[in-house]
């Protein structure tokens, strides 16, 4: 049966009703530090690893074809400034953000909707704990501090990758590469590039908590909740991407 288009609604309402609560509930005390580390060290353990061998194919493919181009335009010197600009504003965030929706978003939603099938979640309930503060939030926050720092990991790995193959496989000269990352890259792009992580990793955090917090029908059904979260992850970050996008190039004069 295809959902019905208030059902979508409903549950568009529902997950943005979960990102007020979750924007709420993170001032009140006592912070849940304990469960904040665990959750920051668990979703750093699944994704450092992942992250890091991603990064090095994007910024080769990037470093390929910007190189390649770049000498048929007769302007290898730009090279270096291209491809750093291009790793740093849209594949570093991006790739951050998949391998933290794919990787730490499905166990934190398997998690919750673990807890949720056994009826851990309503027994929290019963006893008056606020699940969203005990549970939401810390994971919340976590999936935001390991997508920043895995966002820098991403820059460097890749900034690092397309170095060697423009160097190595393309005969460029180290020194026109180097010299050149400030051409066109500016720092307000790394801080863009650390502001986009920052939302994607809160988007994929509250998306996943949602979808587990809902999951209902037994082992499938947390199943069937982690893919939903995966997919919905993916399209709310590649709109979110285009929106912030957009917003920078119109706020940030560019460099040309």
């Amino acid at each position: 049966m295809s959902p019905s288009p208030t059902g979508a609604l409903r549950h568009s309402g529902s997950l943005f009703a979960l990102a007020l609560d979750v924007l709420r509930t993170l001032p009140r005390r006592p912070f849940q530090t304990r469960e904040f580390i665990q959750q920051a060290w668990f979703v750093a353990s699944v994704t450092i690893l992942p992250t890091a061998l991603v990064s090095i194919p994007f910024g080769a493919v990037i470093a390929l074809q910007i190189g390649s181009l770049t000498r048929q335009l007769g302007a290898q010197s730009f090279a270096g400034a291209a491809s750093v600009l291009a790793v740093l504003r849209e594949a570093s965030p991006i790739v951050t953000a998949l391998l933290i929706a794919g990787a730490g978003g499905t166990a934190i939603c398997a998690d919750l909707g673990a807890r949720k099938i056994r009826e851990e979640i309503d027994a929290m309930q019963v006893l008056g704990i606020d699940p969203i503060h005990r549970l939401v939030v810390p994971r919340v926050l976590a999936s935001m501090v390991v997508a920043v720092l895995l966002n820098g990991l991403v820059s460097v790995v890749g900034v690092a990758g397309g170095y060697f193959f423009n160097v190595v496989l393309q005969n460029g000269t180290p020194g026109a590469y180097l010299a050149s990352f400030t051409t066109l890259a500016q720092l307000s792009d790394l801080w863009a590039a650390e502001l986009k992580a920052l939302v994607f990793g809160a988007i994929a955090g509250i998306v996943a908590s949602y979808k587990g917090l809902t999951a209902k029908g037994g082992p499938k059904g947390v199943g069937d909740a982690v893919n939903q979260s995966v997919v919905i992850t993916f399209m709310l970050l590649f709109v979110t991407n285009f929106v912030m996008t957009a917003v920078y190039f119109q706020v940030v004069p560019q460099r040309g």
